[in-house]
């Protein structure tokens, strides 16, 4: 008996749960809502430190905490997101570090493609941007997988940046323009090359750690970003107060 009541408290209060968020996003909704939305993701390795967890803890906490986000925005209606995952400066980090989050990193990449997974259900589409050659064979052809399975999917869109720096990025596209050009190149040529150009610029840019460094991310898009903002750890908050967080000042 004590069971069952138990589990009808739990079901009721998910079930009130799910109804506050509905009556919340209809608020949301009214307003404007962003189109493309980037993150900075870090501060895990913080959090982890901080609530004394083994080493790659705070990586598996903060890709749950992603996955709300992500569902909270497309329930919203935005079209793109963009998520900073993986630095080349990253790969200076103790070599034993690097492998846990490449190891990771496949894991979850698989977990994305999986057919109950936020993407179809969303209709998401999946690019992967950066210097892919970088990352280790198997995250590689995870990433080539999941970009290939949800290439139909068009409802949106969610770009995951690995092996990536704003300057690779500029520098790609810029040997690429002069590779093709006949005569000098321009800045229309340089943006067609570039890794983001699967994708508008940014409407809103957050970082979340509470620090203000794009870190070499998006310099060329962040030009024109109207907002940006820096918010606690995704590891600690994985809530919807977060959302709220970031729409409220678009209101």
């Amino acid at each position: 008996m004590e069971k069952r009541g138990g589990s009808g408290g739990s079901q009721i209060f998910e079930n009130l749960g799910t109804f506050l968020r509905k009556c919340i996003f209809s608020v949301l909704s009214v307003g404007p809502i962003p189109n493309h939305i980037a993150f900075i993701m870090d501060g895990n390795r913080r959090f982890a430190k901080k609530q004394n967890l083994i080493e790659g803890a705070g990586h598996k906490v903060g890709y749950l905490a992603l996955m709300s986000m992500l569902r909270y925005s497309y329930e919203l209606g935005v079209k793109y997101v963009t998520i900073y995952a993986f630095s080349i400066e990253n790969f200076k980090r103790r070599p034993e570090e690097v492998q846990s989050v490449m190891d990771l990193m496949q894991e979850k990449i698989e977990q994305l493609i999986n057919e109950e997974s936020i993407l179809n259900h969303f209709g998401v589409r999946v690019h992967f941007i950066g210097n892919l050659k970088l990352l280790s064979a198997p995250v590689r052809l995870a990433a080539e997988r999941a970009m290939l399975v949800t290439a139909c999917n068009s409802k949106a869109v969610l770009s995951i940046c690995v092996a990536y720096t704003s300057t690779n990025e500029i520098m790609h596209a810029v040997e690429e323009s002069c590779g093709e050009a006949q005569d000098l190149i321009n800045l229309t040529d340089i943006e067609k090359h570039l890794y983001m150009a699967v994708a508008p610029d940014p409407d809103i840019l957050i970082r979340t750690s509470g620090e203000t460094r794009l870190s070499n991310f998006l310099l060329w898009q962040s030009q024109t970003v109207p907002s940006a903002a820096t918010l606690d750890s995704l590891a600690e908050n994985a809530s919807r107060g977060y959302i709220i967080r970031i729409f409220c000042p678009l209101q």
